[in-house]
């Protein structure tokens, strides 16, 4: 008797189930989760029903009842591939690193040929830190599917922050050679090119990302850092000044143009403008980045007062 009430209450529930199926397709959300709660109660062990309320409750922007549906979801069936990476995706989005590495890892236990699993895995690796992980998983994802740029991309990202310049060069050259209208990657190569003081290859990159992109402020900000390391000064404040034109939360545009102020107040001490101008660009540039050690330095020491006669050429 017990058995036969069992299978009438399963039998039900799947019946809510496919109903619930059906209100989503006609967007009534709020009816579908009624159907698959009430499935959920009919049949506590049928995991599709939590996992449909996790995809309810994930549409209806409530990520804490999504990610916990998730889970009962995965307590009732854990070889469930589609519930383990959208709650590994979940985890990703409210900024839940480590449990959305560990919700990857099983996803990819589950399907290791799953490229977007492994390149997940690879990002969740890289903020947290881990970029020797981050490199391997990239590769991994790179190895399912090698026409994807945007693993060459994550993966340049990954060497670079390992001083790894030469592999990180190569991983950009390969994502642009398979897309290459990428300025973002033209950039990152270009600042890879200045970390090895290689300043006609940065330059050559930085004005090709501004022809695909002359509003890309990154780019001109890169473009000014460029033109500064090589004593173009002049260059150097069109460059950060049309960055910062097109976005004026850029802390280093600030901190550069601040650097290019004073060299001129250094040479030329009977006008005070320029001075005046380089410390208000540094204090704007540490209120949009308090943490920069250096340009607290530089107002310290060349804010007015008497006796200063600091005259060292800035480093931006």
């Amino acid at each position: 008797m017990l058995s036969g009430c069992t299978s009438i209450h399963r039998y039900r529930a799947q019946r809510q189930v496919t109903y619930g199926d059906v209100l989503i397709e006609t967007e009534d959300l709020e009816g579908a989760l009624k159907a698959f709660q009430e499935a959920a109660r009919l049949d506590p062990q049928m995991a599709i029903a939590h996992s449909r309320m996790g995809l309810i409750y994930r549409r209806l922007g409530d990520y804490d009842r999504a990610i916990a549906s998730l889970a009962d979801a995965l307590r009732r069936d854990s070889s469930s591939f589609a519930d383990t990476f959208d709650i590994a995706q979940l985890y990703h989005f409210t900024e839940r690193i480590r449990d959305a590495i560990q919700a990857y890892l099983h996803a990819v236990e589950l399907r290791p040929q799953d490229f977007d699993a492994q390149l997940n895995l690879g990002v969740c690796f890289q903020q947290a830190g881990d970029f020797g992980q981050a490199v391997e998983r990239f590769r991994v994802a790179i190895e399912i599917q090698s026409d994807r740029p945007h693993a060459y991309v994550n993966l340049g990202v990954a060497l670079d922050a390992q001083n790894k310049h030469y592999e990180a060069i190569r991983a950009y050259r390969e994502a642009l050679e398979r897309d290459t209208h990428q300025p973002l990657v033209l950039v990152n190569l270009a600042r890879t090119y200045l970390n090895q003081d290689r300043f006609k290859m940065a330059r050559g990159a930085l004005k090709r990302a501004i022809e695909m992109d002359p509003e890309f402020a990154a780019a001109h900000e890169a473009l000014g850092y460029c033109s500064f390391r090589t004593r173009d000064f002049e260059a150097a404040e069109r460059a950060y000044s049309q960055a910062l034109t097109l976005e004026w939360r850029l802390p280093r545009a600030h901190a550069g143009l601040g650097s290019i102020h004073m060299i001129r107040y250094l040479k030329d001490k009977t006008n005070t403008d320029p001075r005046d101008q380089a410390l208000e660009h540094w204090h704007q540039s540490l209120e949009l980045n308090p943490g920069q050690a250096r340009v607290r330095k530089l107002i310290a020491r060349y804010r007015p007062r008497r006796g200063d006669a600091a005259t060292a050429l800035l480093t931006p």
